[in-house]
């Protein structure tokens, strides 16, 4: 593995966000999900997809917390743009998000 700079490991822009919304995507070509996410006042809303359909219901995804890059370049997939990337520990075809212990302030950092 490659050593990192702490400059380099500084670009990527990793945040707290909560998650608002939740849809469907049957356009992707694995089973995924649309999320809206409020990364607070200075980023606000976010919207991606992640294919996290496994292991989570929609109706469990309503408002919780998450941590996400931020800092990526804007992403086609399918007929959809998404706008950050969710960060979750992967097992094949299981996805299980990461997340912060407490509530905390969206928006906030990862370091």
């Amino acid at each position: 593995m490659n050593d990192l700079t702490w400059s380099e490991f500084e670009k990527v822009d990793m945040r707290v966000g909560t998650i608002t919304k939740v849809h469907d995507f049957p356009e992707a070509r694995n089973p995924s999900y649309k999320l809206t996410i409020d990364f607070g006042s200075e980023i606000g809303l976010r919207k991606t997809s992640a294919q996290i359909t496994v292991l989570y219901n929609k109706e469990d995804l309503i408002g919780k917390q998450i941590i996400a890059v931020v800092s990526f370049p804007k992403k086609q997939i399918a007929n959809f743009m998404s706008e950050c990337l969710v960060l979750g520990a992967v097992d094949g075809k299981e996805v299980n998000l990461l997340q912060p212990n407490f509530k905390t302030t969206n928006g906030l950092r990862i370091l």
